[in-house]
């Protein structure tokens, strides 16, 4: 099982420290102060301030346009399609697309294709993923020694002694683990629980970073770049989780000799930590981005001036490296 992280004691926000985390992971301590600002608000799809097709006085109090607007019909309709695209609140539909019997040479299993899809819009970024039914048995144990009360309704499709592999058990618990998961997500804490979300991204980000150690850098931004938008959908009340794999990302890309790639995925982690310069991500990210900077050319002052006041208000140990901090990450 996924170490528990240091994001919040509360039931109703579960991130809990009373877990023991291991070393090296991506759950430093601090994240609870990080995530405090978004705790309130739902994950919701964020997006560019909502246009304003007219002056001010064309919208009503409650911000919408007025009875008495110069909007045509054709505006008005696009408006309102552009707000509800904008504010429309994130869920994911879970689907079991397909399963498949493995057979090794001291186990046999069913593996379970996993397709999540973001609902409201077209999803270019669907996230394909496997599980096994150990998996789903183990994220099932750990939910229930901290949410028993809150997933007491939800069934969770037992073992059998024999007949496990039979088509007709197999295609009943394709729609028994589809039910089992779109009831999971459908209660808030759980949703927003380190055992569900590292239920559905913790064996990809392993991979990814373990292949960074390894100096496969193209393989690893291959899964980051499936993985990142999944984490990143399950995670919008704590953005900052995200910034271990955007600072993995922008490593590979930088020893792939792709700095441009590497400047864009670094400018996503710096905005995700926007106001936590406390983060232990935070000075080693300024570091690499001013590297970048001055190797594409671009205005790295204001990068400098930021790793400066840093260092003024709260002096960290100078020496370790972006790369060196990253491949510290999902050790166990």
């Amino acid at each position: 099982m996924p170490p528990s992280g240091p994001l919040d004691t509360l039931r109703s926000e579960p991130w809990s420290m009373a877990s023991a985390g291991r070393p090296g992971s991506p759950r430093g301590t601090g994240l609870r102060a990080q995530c405090t600002a978004g705790t309130e608000q739902e994950a919701s799809a964020t997006g560019p301030d909502l246009p304003h097709p007219g002056p001010e006085e064309d919208f009503d109090a409650d911000g919408g346009p007025s009875p008495n607007s110069g909007m045509t019909t054709r505006e008005l309709q696009d408006y309102w399609r552009n707000e509800k695209r904008c504010w429309k609140p994130v869920k994911l539909l879970f689907e079991i697309a397909s399963a498949r019997i493995e057979e090794r040479k001291v186990s046999k299993f069913v593996m379970y294709q996993i397709v999540v899809i973001q609902t409201g819009s077209f999803d270019s970024n669907k996230a394909i993923l496997h599980r096994r039914y150990s998996d789903f048995e183990r994220l099932q144990k750990n939910l229930l020694k901290t949410f028993g009360e809150e997933i007491e309704d939800v069934a969770f499709p037992k073992k059998r002694l024999m007949g496990n592999f039979t088509q007709e058990m197999i295609s009943e618990r394709k729609l028994a683990f589809k039910e089992y998961l779109s009831l999971l997500y459908a209660i808030r804490c759980v949703r927003r629980s380190r055992e569900f979300i590292d239920f559905l991204t913790w064996p990809e980000l392993k991979e990814a970073f373990g292949c960074l150690r390894a100096g496969q850098y193209t393989k690893a931004l291959d899964i980051l770049v499936h993985v990142i938008p999944l984490q990143e959908k399950l995670t919008a009340h704590c953005p900052a989780m995200m910034v271990p794999a955007l600072c993995a990302m922008l490593v590979c890309h930088r020893e792939l000799e792709q700095p441009v790639e590497a400047f864009a995925a670094g400018e996503r982690a710096l905005e995700h930590l926007r106001a936590l310069e406390g983060h232990r991500y935070y000075v080693p990210l300024l570091d690499a981005m001013i590297g970048l900077a001055y190797m594409l050319g671009k205005d790295c002052v204001s990068l400098q001036e930021r790793l400066e006041e840093s260092q003024l208000r709260k002096p960290t140990p100078q020496g370790i490296t972006l790369k060196e901090l990253t491949v510290r990450e999902y050790l166990c």
